[in-house]
């Protein structure tokens, strides 16, 4: 066992083992390099990635591979869940120098940890125009001994390169109207109207610009808006990237129908789209988007949820061979996003006891599989509903279970039956890793759907486990001064700071949990994490870095407000100002999201794909957002039927909260009389209301967008 055997990422625990002399991230492995004088092998990944395991398995358990490392390296491995900030700078030069980037990422650094030369997975041997790992290190040693002073003056030229780097934006404004029109029009021109989505393979969740999107079409009442959302929800719904036996999506689809999908499944995906289905629900009332939201809050539930009341990180797209290698199903073709890249390595890697994992081996299914469990006669219905056919969609003649088009999108009586069977013997089969550290952001992205989701669809279930997620936040993540750690595993915290987006999401989902339970103890957790950020996250003119001011020191302070697989904490930042502004009255932190949201203004009409979050915290500030009061008392039907009322309101970013007469714990409710002792809702702008109503139907109509308002001129 080698350093990373005290470590607490499961990624570095699966490194433990390697022969690689592997350090953690430390002041002491760059002593070391400084003391033998010699450079720094970085490789950084996460647990549920393909790619990374299929490295570890050719070069990093190789005896050979490792002896040279070993002797002309000090190899250094870093989890990029756990640091996000050592991934992102390292990632941009990587991205500079070579045009992509991926994971696993390959960089050499000097003593200084300056790098001077990249790449991401190597193979073993030379194969598809790449060098072998063998060869890299070689050539890289080569140059290290022979040529010292070029690497350095390379090295040295790189880092004033992305040191020099700033963002500079002329657009000191929040967006406004035509900014967010002119971002719908962009996101038109790449929709794809047959398949939906956006732009081609590989194939992405669009989360964040769906939620732009509804939040348009609940301001606008833009049709196309609408259209975009529902046809993106369906299709992912249809198609293999959606686990149709057992709920929960996929990371992307390799190709642009979204049949074939990466397999892991990561806890942000799935927060951020069982809440994308949900909102869809709220504002059409699909059945469809009822169930995939249920479904995948059930996933949440059953597959990620930890003992201490969080959520794991990831499953992993690979898992153990149930058959004979030679009649297993290998993996298709990959796609590329921003760093998951294919490369053509075999299929398989190492597992424990020497068996053979394959990516995608837990999931589909053959003909023959489909008759072993169900019989032939409902195999035949199941293989013509789920798309199972004797060529395969995947390889070696097996196929990942989809709707194909023409199949109801609602279970028929008679499937009830053939997903529960298929869904039991799947379970006999080997189950991929779970990543079990808690990820503070993604926990507060999964508490806002779950809170919403179950008070929406009245499953107090769901709402309880938002409440013991966010509670573990607070209690082993938190500390009194309102700084975060970014993870924990097995109830103990980690040792990585909290980044932005950290700070950024567990207000969010704080925020959502107070205006779901009425406790105004969550708005207090987001006003200590959200000071947080104005005092250490934000420069004086606005905008905002993700970390902190007193964070360990890297070659350059990451900065991007540009969402990726999540928001970014930039943009997320923004939002969570906004709405406890909104809660609060407190005019610091409108105004420095109004600041933040500059960066939405420049890059709207440019890069709408990548800025959805920001968007969307553009369209509540355009509708205010609107601030909804409801007192009365906790028990009374009334009370709970206003509050209801507001929290399916489609009002973009709409703020509520519920409390008792004279209730204090949310500045929101302050002052809040009953109306002729009855229950009553205030809906108010800036602290500004009309007139309290007792009645939900006026409520209803006092927070309608632009589409309700037609809704309703069409009905009369």
């Amino acid at each position: 066992m080698n350093r990373l055997a005290n470590s607490r990422s499961p990624y570095l625990l699966q490194h433990a083992g390697n022969p690689v002399d592997w350090w953690p991230w430390a002041d002491a492995a760059f002593d070391e390099a400084r003391r033998r004088e010699v450079p720094v092998l970085l490789s950084v990944g996460y647990s549920s990635c393909h790619w990374c395991h299929v490295m570890a398995h050719e070069s990093f358990s190789d005896e050979t591979v490792a002896a040279y490392l070993n002797e002309h390296f000090v190899s250094v491995k870093v989890d990029r869940e756990e640091r996000p900030d050592i991934d992102a700078v390292y990632m941009e030069a990587v991205q500079a120098a070579t045009g992509h980037g991926g994971w696993p990422m390959t960089v050499f650094l000097t003593p200084e940890a300056e790098p001077f030369y990249f790449g991401t997975y190597f193979p073993p041997q030379p194969r598809h125009g790449m060098p072998s790992f063998q060869q890299v290190l070689e050539g890289v040693t080569s140059a290290w001994v022979d040529r010292r002073d070029e690497v350095g003056e390379v090295a040295g030229r790189i880092v004033r390169e992305l040191s020099g780097r700033s963002l500079a934006y002329d657009a000191p404004r929040p967006p406004g109207a035509q900014e967010l029109h002119a971002a719908l029009m962009g996101l038109t021109r790449d929709f794809d109207a047959v398949r939906g989505g956006f732009g081609g393979a590989p194939k992405f969740p669009p989360s964040m610009t769906l939620e732009f999107l509804l939040r348009h079409h609940a301001r606008t009442g833009s049709a196309a808006a609408l259209q975009m959302v529902q046809a993106t929800c369906e299709a992912m719904a249809r198609g293999g990237i959606y686990d149709q036996l057992g709920g929960g999506f996929a990371r992307y689809a390799v190709d642009a129908e979204w049949i074939v999908p990466h397999f892991e499944k990561m806890l942000y995906d799935n927060a951020l789209l069982c809440r994308v289905y949900a909102h869809l629900w709220r504002a059409t009332g699909s059945d469809l988007a009822r169930r995939i939201a249920l479904e995948t809050a059930d996933f949440l539930l059953r597959e990620l949820r930890t003992e201490h009341g969080g959520f794991a990180s990831a499953l992993d797209a690979d898992s153990p061979v149930h058959e004979p290698a030679d009649q297993s199903p290998a993996r298709a073709a990959d796609g590329k996003q921003h760093g998951e890249d294919a490369h053509g390595a075999s299929a398989g890697h190492g597992g424990t006891g020497g068996r053979r994992h394959a990516e995608g081996a837990f999931y589909v299914w053959t003909p023959q599989q489909l008759s072993q469990v169900l019989g032939d006669a409902d195999a035949e219905l199941a293989a013509g509903y789920f798309g199972v056919t004797d060529e395969g969609t995947f390889e070696e003649g097996a196929s990942v279970l989809r709707l194909p088009d023409g199949q109801p999108l609602l279970d028929a009586q008679a499937l009830d039956s053939v997903r529960r069977r298929l869904l039991t013997a799947r379970e006999e089969r080997p189950r991929p890793e779970r990543d079990d550290k808690i990820v503070a952001a993604w926990n507060g992205l999964a508490i806002a759907a779950l809170a919403e989701t179950g008070a929406y669809f009245e499953r107090p279930d769901l709402t309880e486990a938002a409440v013991a997620a966010a509670d573990l936040l607070v209690r082993v993540h938190m500390d009194y001064h309102g700084r975060l750690v970014r993870t924990s595993r097995d109830g103990i915290p980690g040792e990585s700071a909290g980044v932005l987006e950290d700070y950024a999401d567990v207000a969010e989902g704080f925020l959502s949990l107070a205006s779901v339970t009425g406790e105004g103890v969550w708005v207090e957790f987001a006003g200590l994490l959200l000071d947080t950020v104005l005092h250490h996250f934000a420069a004086d003119d606005g905008t905002l870095f993700d970390t902190a001011d007193d964070a360990e020191t890297l070659i350059r302070r990451p900065q991007d407000p540009t969402d990726n697989a999540v928001p970014s904490g930039w943009t997320a930042a923004a939002g969570a100002l906004l709405s406890y502004s909104a809660a609060t009255g407190n005019g610091v932190h409108r105004e420095a999201a109004e600041r933040a949201l500059g960066v939405v203004t420049a890059l709207a009409p440019k890069a709408p794909r990548f800025i959805g979050w920001g968007l969307a915290a553009g369209e509540a500030l355009l509708d205010g957002p609107r601030e909804v009061a409801i007192v009365g008392p906790h028990d009374d039907p009334a009370t709970h039927q206003l509050h209801r009322t507001a929290l399916l309101a489609t009002a973009p970013g709409a703020v509520v909260a519920v409390g008792e007469p004279g209730g204090d714990e949310v500045p929101l409710l302050a002052d809040r009389p009953l109306v002729a002792g009855r229950p009553a809702a205030y809906v108010c702008r800036n602290f500004t209301c009309d007139a309290p109503t007792t009645d939900p139907e006026a409520l209803a109509a006092a927070l309608r967008g632009a589409e309700g308002e037609a809704k309703a001129e069409r009905e009369d």
